[in-house]
Order: C-alpha cells, then structure tokens, then sequence
C-alpha cells in the first residue's frame, strides 16, 4: 500500500504466496483491524500467526481434535477458535509498545456446553461473545473479565436452538449485542438476548445452506449469504431493543438533557419499527 500524492493509496500484490505452512485445509482467515498480523487456521489443530510479509510469529495448537472455526476479536487483541470440544478457546495476540511483536497467550475460555461448539461471534467491542452448540444450546457471555487474574467469562444467558443438536449453524452476534442471528440450513432465527427469546424467523431464504450472516456496523440490517445471493434482512428485534432499553433508561434519567436525549432515540426506534410495519402494540 502507497500513499499518492493527492492523498489516497494505491494497493498493489505481493509478487509471490506465503510459504506453506499449513498441514491440513484451511478453514479460516483473517486480518487484524490494526494491521499488525494474519490468522490462518486449517482443520487439523493448528492456528498460525503471521506478520504481513509472510513470516509466521506464533503457532498455536487449540487441542480442540479438529479446528471448525476461528476468528480475530475486533478489537484485534485477541483470537478464538471451536471445534470438536465443548467449548470456546480465546487467547491475546501480545505487541510490545512500539507494535514489536512479543508472544500468544492463553486468556481464557468459554466453558458451559456439553458438546462440539459449531460457531461463536464477538460483539462490536469485544465485550461480549455468543457461542451455539451440537448440545441445542446458544450461550451469550460476559468476556469483559480480568483474565490475567484468572477471572472468567461470566454466562449471561443460555438459550434453546434444538436445530444445532442436528445441523451444524452459524450464528451472528449483532454489535450491541441486543439480537442473536443463528442459521441452521436456508432458515434464519433472530433471538433477544436480553429475554433468550425468539422474536424473527425467515424461512428457506436461501435455495442452499446458508453459508455465511453479518450484522453492519450500524445493527439494523442483516445479510446472509448461502447460494449466489445475498440477502439483507431488517434488524426488528434490535430496535426493539432499543424500545425497551431507552424506556427502563427513562424511567432512572435524573436530569432533562438526559431525558430528552434518551426519548428522541426512543422516538426514532418507534418509528423505525412503524415504517416496518413491526410496531407491537
């Protein structure tokens, strides 16, 4: 990446691969928003860390039996993975203050499923993490711990999904962490976090198995992805949310700036739902 001289980059390829390194198929990649490593993980056990010109600067052997995902935290301090094993392993990608690489560590690991973890996502703030398994469970949990005083995640919520007990699935975890997405086969389920309630579901929206879901950056919308289409879906629940939220808020709000600032966002969820037709009365 070169900086222009009007301002803007140009982006050209590196003239060669990584070397290989991997075993096994990789499952998963991904860049860290800082910029500072690549994590590859294939489906024996293996999780690698790279540094952009292609040297790898850890090794981490996950112990799960087999690797079914893995993924950068956004805040891009950390890296997870699942697989054959009840739970969900988390450790802290280490830079030095002058963004010198120094070392992995373990930080810690979401345990309460009795069975293999199909999938798990971060909120937007890496506060939070949700977890669906083969056991027919969804999990969402409190990962703002002290790890390095061995603190651990604290279970807010567990939820049923008998699907997951069959069919592998897929999960989204929306950046407020307000509203659930989990995909098993062509059907999207979207649950309220705060109750562990089902509120949306979206039948055979995909002629496949859907492959893939997201939440944008904002929460109102989700896209999946399964066949040669994406698919945006309107986030009701999380405004929904937000309804119930801003009222118990008001409720406490102690000064008028704060009232009026917390009944406008009111307002605005209101009618977004009355524009989609989802107002419950």
């Amino acid at each position: 990446m070169m900086k222009r001289d009007d301002g803007g980059y140009t982006f050209t390829a590196t003239p060669e691969d990584f070397p290989k390194k991997h075993k096994a198929p990789i499952v998963n990649i991904g860049i860290a928003d800082t910029g500072k490593f690549i994590m590859t993980a294939s489906s024996d056990t293996t999780i690698l860390i790279w540094n952009l010109k292609g040297q790898v600067l850890s090794t981490i052997n996950t112990n799960h039996m087999n690797n079914t995902y893995a993924a950068i935290s956004p805040c891009s301090r950390f890296v997870a993975s699942c697989g054959f094993t009840p739970d969900v392993k988390v450790w802290e990608v280490c830079f030095g203050k002058k963004g010198d690489f120094q070392e992995v560590v373990r930080a810690f690991e979401l345990k309460g499923h009795s069975a293999a973890v199909h999938f798990f996502a971060f909120s937007n703030d890496s506060r939070r993490m949700a977890s669906v398994s083969k056991d027919g469970t969804w999990k969402l949990w409190d990962t703002d711990v002290e790890y390095k005083k061995q603190q651990d995640p604290y279970l807010l919520r567990t939820g049923r999904f008998e699907e997951a007990s069959t069919v592998p699935c897929r999960l989204a975890l929306s950046p407020d962490a307000q509203v659930l997405a989990l995909a098993s086969g062509s059907s999207i389920h979207l649950y309220n976090t705060r109750r562990g309630e089902k509120e949306e579901s979206f039948e055979q929206v995909h002629g496949e198995c859907i492959s893939d879901l997201s939440f944008d950056i904002t929460g109102r919308l989700l896209a999946s992805c399964g066949d040669r289409a994406v698919r945006l879906f309107h986030n009701t629940p999380g405004y929904r949310a937000v309804v119930e939220e801003m009222q118990a808020l008001l409720k406490r709000a102690s000064n008028e700036s704060t009232r009026q600032r917390l009944q406008q966002q009111l307002t605005q969820a209101q009618e977004a739902l009355k524009n989609l037709g989802a107002l419950k009365k």
